[in-house]
């Protein structure tokens, strides 16, 4: 998943509670080398007033990875999902839905939204455990654990001083987090670079504990933490001597007679049938989930050390093993997943015997995505999966089994019949945002991974499912002509074209008859004039290296460069005349302007904020040269002459992305909404008095990490506001 910038860090305990019912913060034990207590909430500043909002998704459907699924052992239809970048889920089998757990964490905490593991108590549960970091790298902020008495309705947390990578290579392995069979204050912590942790007062605090192996700063650590009776077993990812270890009372050991091999150098998930002491490991040539060509599947007798290969197959292209689970209520049947495993397509293998022998589950499967169109991803029918890193068995049914893919979780009952268990979980990247003034769709959306879709309705999955004719996999833009709302133009990465347009509002699409060379390397937002008759498209490699921009007259017929165009800008159409475009240098803090239909550029203001290619200009509707920038921690600007000088909006003190919608009743100017800083919070606000003053919009509740990239309001329906969220996906609130 798309990676966010690097943000400081504010704390937060809630989940959907107020502030009145955190639960108090356990005090750090005496020399606890690896965190901190959890601390309270930063209090919100008092200089804008809120407005209670009503927050719901618009739906889509699953739309990321499902990295693990955790079923209670002893709580029927009792289950835990985590995500790379999109926080945790409790499902509930009354209901058939997924609640959100951490949409609590708020801006200054964006890199917990990724949950490294998920660990549950059986004798308690009450008690669940969220290992929370989306990245290591140096530019990544700590890791924390968050740990709950109410099944994650309220949290305490730790903040720790290692890093976690849930959305790095090997997020599909584990889980990483456990609790001690044998005592349940104590839980293990596995991480990647930082070895073993160890907390005995139920996480508050944490501690190295003693491990065989050393970690790189390169590699993937402990890979799982699994219980076998009251023993521990550890995988261990970063070669050497052993990668399987056993917890005795003298410590760490490795376990004898293990497997070696490039087919069996990563163990991924480990399981254990307590009818037949067997533990079950699955094992690749890489921790995934890309980039693996080899995998084994073994099974260790724990009372005679006895091992035994119980690979399905080995033929059928190069792929590992990913998921596995065993049922709880019936000894000796398992499951595993192939994982990248292209050339045939993903399966997954059952066995009723203890791996003597396999049944393909995707050669009898019949699957129903009619709830979640887009996940035909264009073609006939949809396919098994993908990246299937995860798969669970219900303790309490043996036929209800879910496997995660790159996109869904689908789940079975009966062994056949399959669809998407993903009703309340969606964790789209959400990168641009079109609410049109008029017609059946009150949304467009561009995404990350999945194109652009259609929304009918906001409560249903979009029917067309991913826009098509050319499918796309992320969008780089997506614009509307203002006068002509009927005329819409989508760019993005795609193997049969990189731009499209749509003359029916964006129902249907029709591939541009040509594109720029760089289109296909390097495509970029593009922008359309008010009239729908000039497009400009602007190109950035996935690396950051910018290029000129290209403009069309003719549909996309052709193109031709245009060299006064800041390389790399975003273009943006004036709403009001045709002839008119704007683009923001933010290496010189310049705005440049086109009065020739984009022919050429020259510059107007300078002297503006520069050094960030996420400062954003829009253009307010119905209003020429009314233009805002949002330039982060530098604040909010406006222009009122198309340009020629900006005066800095002093009712906030930063501002990340801005957006209009209808006007309130009364009111002269758009509503105008915005993720930003009006004091030192950083929220959502909306103003109807042309930004004088705001109010904040979303509550401590419902923040979803990092939101800047896109918002929009609703310009038929004053205070309804869409936002757009890295891995939460479409927001979209109104007034209570």
């Amino acid at each position: 998943m798309p990676e966010t910038p690097r943000t400081p860090s504010r704390r937060s305990l809630l989940a959907g509670a107020s502030a009145a019912a955190a639960l108090t913060a356990l005090p750090a034990a005496p020399g606890a080398a690896h965190a901190a207590s959890a601390t309270k909430p930063t209090p919100a500043g008092a200089a804008a007033g809120t407005r209670p909002y009503r927050w719901r998704n618009a739906v889509i459907g699953g739309t990321g990875f499902i990295t693990g699924v955790l079923f209670h052992p002893r709580v029927k239809g009792l289950a835990y999902a985590r995500t790379d970048i999109g926080g945790a889920y409790r499902w509930s089998d009354t209901t058939g839905t997924w609640t959100p757990l951490t949409d609590h964490l708020g801006w200054d905490d964006w890199n917990l939204l990724g949950v490294e593991a998920i660990a549950v108590d059986p004798a308690r549960p009450d008690r669940l455990y969220l290992a929370l970091g989306t990245y290591s790298q140096p530019w990544s902020e700590y890791g924390a654990v968050l740990r709950s008495d109410d099944r994650g309705a309220t949290w305490s947390r730790a903040d720790l001083t290692v890093k976690l990578g849930a959305n790095e290579d090997g997020r599909g392995t584990g889980e990483r987090l456990l609790v001690d069979p044998g005592a349940g204050d104590t839980l293990w912590l596995g991480t990647r670079h930082d070895g073993l942790l160890r907390s005995t007062d139920r996480g508050a605090t944490w501690a190295a504990a003693d491990f065989p192996a050393t970690p790189s700063a390169s590699g993937q650590g402990i890979t799982f933490l699994a219980a076998a009776g009251r023993a521990v077993y550890a995988g261990w990812g970063d070669g050497g001597a052993a990668n399987l270890y056993r917890r005795t009372g003298a410590g760490w050991v490795a376990v004898p007679g293990q497997p070696a091999g490039e087919t069996a150098k990563v163990p991924i998930h480990a399981a254990y049938d307590t009818g037949t002491r067997a533990l079950y490991v699955t094992y690749a040539d890489g921790p995934g989930p890309n980039n693996q060509t080899g995998g084994s599947v073994h099974k260790l007798n724990t009372v005679t050390g006895r091992w035994t290969d119980v690979t399905p197959v080995r033929e059928g292209g190069a792929f590992g093993y990913g998921g596995l689970a065993v049922d709880a209520r019936r000894s000796g049947t398992v499951v595993v997943s192939t994982n990248n495993r292209w050339s045939e397509v993903d399966t997954l293998f059952r066995s009723t015997d203890g791996g003597k022998s396999w049944t393909s589950l995707k050669d009898t499967a019949v699957l129903d995505v009619s709830e979640t169109p887009y996940l035909k991803w264009g073609e006939d029918k949809p396919k098994f999966g993908w990246w299937i890193q995860t798969v669970a068995i219900d303790p309490y049914d043996s036929k209800h089994i879910v496997y995660g893919t790159g996109a869904t979780l689908f789940g079975t009952r009966d062994l056949v019949h399959w669809a998407p268990q993903i009703r309340g979980l969606e964790e789209a990247a959400v990168r641009q945002l079109i609410s049109p003034p008029a017609g059946e769709a009150h949304l467009i959306s561009g995404l990350g991974d999945l194109g652009v879709m259609y929304h009918e309705r906001l409560t249903a999955s979009p029917s067309r499912g991913m826009a098509s004719n050319p499918v796309m996999g992320s969008a780089t833009g997506l614009a509307q002509a203002a006068l002509r709302p009927s005329y819409v133009v989508r760019a993005g990465w795609g193997d049969h074209g990189n731009g499209a347009y749509s003359r029916d509002g964006g129902r249907t699409w029709a591939p541009f008859a040509a594109q720029p060379d760089l289109a296909t390397s390097a495509p970029g937002p593009i922008a359309v004039s008010a009239d729908g008759k000039t497009l400009l498209w602007s190109f950035v490699h996935w690396d950051g290296t910018r290029h000129p921009a290209y403009r069309s007259a003719d549909n996309g017929a052709t193109w031709s460069e245009v060299p006064s165009f800041p390389k790399g800008a975003t273009p943006v159409a004036d709403p009001v005349r045709p002839t008119l475009f704007y683009a923001y240098d933010s290496d010189a803090g310049t705005l440049y302007t086109s009065t020739d239909s984009g022919r050429t550029f020259t510059a107007r203001a300078a002297g503006l904020p520069s050094g960030d290619a996420q400062f954003k200009i829009v253009a307010a509707p119905g209003r020429s040269g009314d233009l805002w920038l949002s330039a982060k921690g530098n604040g909010l600007y406006r222009s009122t002459d198309g340009g020629a000088s900006f005066t800095r909006v002093t009712s906030c003190r930063a501002s990340y992305n801005l957006g209009f919608g209808r006007a309130a009743h009364g009111a002269s100017y758009p509503a105008v909404y915005q993720v930003g800083s009006v004091d030192a919070l950083t929220a959502v606000y909306r103003s109807d008095d042309g930004a004088k003053t705001w109010i904040r919009i979303n509550d401590d509740a419902h923040q979803w990490g990092w939101t800047g990239e896109t918002i929009t309001g609703d310009p038929r329906i004053h205070g309804r506001v869409y936002l757009g969220t890295n891995g939460r996906g479409i927001q979209y609130g109104d007034p209570r």
